[in-house]
């Protein structure tokens, strides 16, 4: 028994002595937790005049002006529970994929620590939320700590000492003082937004970093108890695994032609903007007596006569497939597990580009083309922007059929068949829903077929998204690689 509590005293000693500074930090950030909330808990009287000038004068301030509380608005969110769970979620997820369980578990114990202490401490200190002369933020529940401000700390600074060693030492500095940056601004729109007070906010931060630093060390710790040297945390907390936690090894060039590939896209966009617009018109205010007449009255009257209760709310959660928030957390989902898997950009620009040249492209058309919606009632309800082409069904068909080009050729597995399915099944899906409430023709439907045909086309031919297995370079997914994650998920629960 002697000699077991000489083995885990020399590591602890050892810790202790090269890591005295950083003990000292994280002691004084939860004493400062804990001063902070018995002065909250206690009213304070000094405390509780400068939290409520300080939220009386912001508010004074940012209140009448839209355009900041626009900006605040933006930076606030991304402190808000779905961008945390989503980055937490993509980085746990990443580094199973690279085998890399022991950091993955560190990711999720310390982000589920502040999910914890955040609802608790609510709870337990039970504080107001602030009370402006123009409320200008959206909140609820208690006040005391900032679940923004914590959240915001933890995960960030977590992501950052997993992912610190995947860095040229000459950015490390940079990317902690980036972080930091985001982390206050992120409080600070708390408190400028009126939902929280000064000291909601500084609790949130001392918490946070008492929390991180104990996670820290003992993960610290259990690389000592193994025999493994403690670096420096300005080089992460698994500097060995620099190579495993890389989103991607650097490629020397993105495009085969970087010049000749951007004039080539720009001119292709052009192009395709005016073979859609000229289709655009002419199906919109030209094709009379004509199949596309025809096809643009029957087909929407045959729908308004077939609605039902049943059907109306099936087409409602189909069509939201297809709106923006959707589209955009699909494509914040399947870019990282990209470079996670096959650790290559350029399927991600493909992605990306793809995009960006649909919502370009669908805004640039609709309005030029301006042409009006169905004439039946529209369940959604009126529609600022143009019928033609369907935005929805654009994004939906662009995003998928993207999907399965870069999946598809990436793996000789079955399952490579479920994302060409996706790819037919999800833009029908759409479109049948988005014609039945009424949003558009079925002219529409063939004008975001006709953009996602041209666009993706072009952009196949000039990136080239699988480059890198065409040429060899990059194995097929072997079922072995996918039956790993059970595999280091044990590792971790089980480290001996």
């Amino acid at each position: 028994m002697t000699g077991v509590k000489e083995l885990l005293r020399r590591p602890l000693g050892h810790f202790t002595e090269r890591s005295l500074l950083g003990l000292l930090v994280i002691l004084g950030a939860g004493v400062g937790f804990g001063l902070l909330l018995v002065l909250v808990r206690v009213e304070w009287q000094p405390l509780y005049d400068v939290d409520h000038g300080v939220a009386a004068r912001l508010n004074e301030l940012v209140a009448p002006i839209g355009p900041l509380v626009t900006v605040l608005t933006a930076i606030t969110d991304l402190g808000g529970r779905p961008v945390i769970i989503w980055l937490v979620s993509v980085a746990v997820v990443g580094l199973l994929i690279r085998r890399q369980g022991r950091l993955a578990v560190y990711v999720i114990v310390t982000g589920l620590g502040a999910l914890i202490l955040d609802p608790s401490l609510k709870t337990l200190v039970d504080r107001f939320r602030p009370e402006v002369e123009v409320p200008i933020g959206d909140f609820a529940g208690q006040s005391f700590p900032s679940g923004h401000a914590l959240g915001s700390m933890v995960a960030y600074g977590a992501i950052l000492l997993v992912f610190l060693p995947a860095m040229a030492p000459r950015w490390r500095k940079p990317a902690i003082a980036l972080t930091g940056l985001v982390v206050f601004l992120i409080g600070f729109t708390r408190v400028a937004l009126g939902v929280h007070f000064l000291s909601d906010v500084l609790g949130a931060w001392l918490l946070g970093a008492a929390w991180l630093g104990v996670t820290a060390y003992a993960f610290r710790l259990w690389r000592l108890e193994r025999g493994r040297p403690v670096a420096h945390l300005t080089e992460g907390l698994e500097p060995e695994a620099a190579r495993d936690v890389a989103l991607a090894p650097e490629e020397e060039k993105l495009l085969p032609h970087t010049r000749a590939g951007i004039a080539e896209l720009v001119v292709g966009w052009v192009l395709i903007f005016g073979l859609l617009y000229g289709f655009g018109m002419y199906v919109s205010y030209y094709a009379g007596g004509t199949f596309f007449e025809t096809l643009d009255t029957d087909v929407p009257a045959w729908f308004d006569a077939q609605r039902t209760a049943f059907g109306d709310d099936v087409s409602h959660w189909w069509s939201k497939i297809g709106d923006t928030h959707a589209i955009l957390l699909i494509s914040m989902v399947f870019c990282p597990l990209v470079l996670a898997v096959w650790r290559r950009w350029r399927p991600v620009l493909f992605v990306a580009l793809t995009m960006f040249g649909e919502l370009t492209l669908f805004l640039a058309t609709a309005a030029a083309v301006d042409r009006p919606r169905p004439p039946i009632e529209n369940l959604d309800g009126p529609i600022p922007t143009s019928s033609f082409p369907s935005g929805h069904i654009a994004a939906t068909l662009c995003l998928w059929v993207a999907i399965a080009v870069v999946v598809f050729p990436r793996t000789d597995r079955w399952w490579r068949w479920v994302f060409v399915a996706l790819a037919v099944v999800m833009p029908v899906g759409v479109a049948i829903s988005r014609m039945y409430r009424g949003m558009h023709h079925p002219t529409d439907f063939m004008g975001a077929m006709l953009l996602t045909a041209a666009w993706i086309g072009l952009l196949y031919w000039v990136v080239r998204p699988n480059a890198d297995v065409d040429e060899g370079n990059q194995p097929a997914i072997e079922s072995e690689d996918v039956d790993t994650l059970d595999d280091e998920l044990a590792k971790a629960a089980h480290p001996h």
